[in-house]
C-alpha cells in the first residue's frame, strides 16, 4: 500500500460522517426527541445505534432500524426525525476530527475538494454552517438531492466539475463500494465507524495523515 500519493490526484472527495466529523451523539438525541413525538417506536435511540447505520442512505437507515413499521408510519417518523436532526445539529453541531481545518487548508491549496454523503438534504449545509469550513470546498452532493446511490453522486461530482484524477476518502465498506462503482480510488479513514480490509490505495489513522500522504 502506498505511503505517499503526492502528485497522483487532482481532487479529493470526502465522505462526511465518520470522515470529517462525528455527529452520532447529536443525531441520536434528535431521533430520540422524534421518538417521543410518536407512539409506535419501541426502542430508545442511542449513539451506538446511529453509528451502526452510518453511511447508509436515509431511506435504508429507517428500514433497518424499524423493520416492524409499515411504510406510512416509517415515513412519518423519518420526516419528524429529519427535521429534528437538522434543528438540533444547527444548534450543537457535530464533533470535528482533530486538526481537520489545518488539513483541509493544506489540501485546498493543492487539490479541488468536495463532499459526497448519503445524508438528507440540508445536512451538509449544517456541517458548513456550524464548522465554518465551507470555504475549502468547491461543491457537494448528497443522497437527499436526487435519491441516487452514492456511486452515482460521486460520478456527478466528477463529471460536473470535470475532474481528471479524483480520490475518495471514506470510513465504511459502503464508501469503498461506492468509490469502486464510480471508478474512483479509495482512501480508508480507519478512525471512523467501519472497516475495510483491502482494495484501498491507502489507510489513514487520523485526518492529519493526509498531510503526509497527499
Amino acid at each position: 500500500m502506498n505511503t505517499s500519493l503526492k502528485n497522483t490526484y487532482d481532487s479529493v472527495i470526502f465522505d462526511l460522517d465518520g470522515t470529517l466529523w462525528d455527529s452520532t451523539g447529536v443525531v441520536a438525541e434528535a431521533w430520540q426527541s422524534a421518538k417521543e413525538q410518536v407512539d409506535f417506536i419501541n426502542e430508545d435511540i442511542t449513539a451506538d445505534m446511529v453509528k451502526g447505520i452510518t453511511g447508509m442512505t436515509y431511506k435504508a437507515i429507517f428500514e433497518k432500524l424499524f423493520p416492524y413499521l409499515d411504510d406510512e408510519k416509517r415515513e412519518e417518523y423519518k420526516a419528524i426525525a429529519a427535521k429534528q436532526e437538522l434543528a438540533i445539529l444547527h444548534t450543537k453541531g457535530g464533533s470535528l476530527y482533530p486538526q481537520l481545518e489545518e488539513t483541509l487548508k493544506y489540501l485546498s491549496a493543492k487539490y479541488k475538494l468536495y463532499i459526497v454523503s448519503n445524508c438528507q438534504s440540508g445536512y451538509i449545509e449544517v456541517f458548513f454552517n456550524t464548522s465554518g469550513l465551507e470555504k475549502y470546498f468547491l461543491g457537494h452532493q448528497c443522497y437527499g438531492t436526487k435519491n441516487m446511490p452514492k456511486a452515482d453522486n460521486i460520478k456527478d461530482i466528477v463529471n460536473d466539475h470535470q475532474l481528471k484524477a479524483p480520490v475518495y476518502v471514506g470510513d465504511t465498506m459502503g464508501d469503498y463500494n461506492a468509490a469502486v462503482g464510480a471508478g474512483v480510488p479509495f482512501i480508508f479513514a480507519a478512525y471512523g465507524f467501519g472497516k475495510v480490509e483491502d482494495g484501498q490505495v491507502a489507510t489513514i489513522e487520523q485526518v492529519r495523515d493526509l498531510l503526509e500522504l497527499l
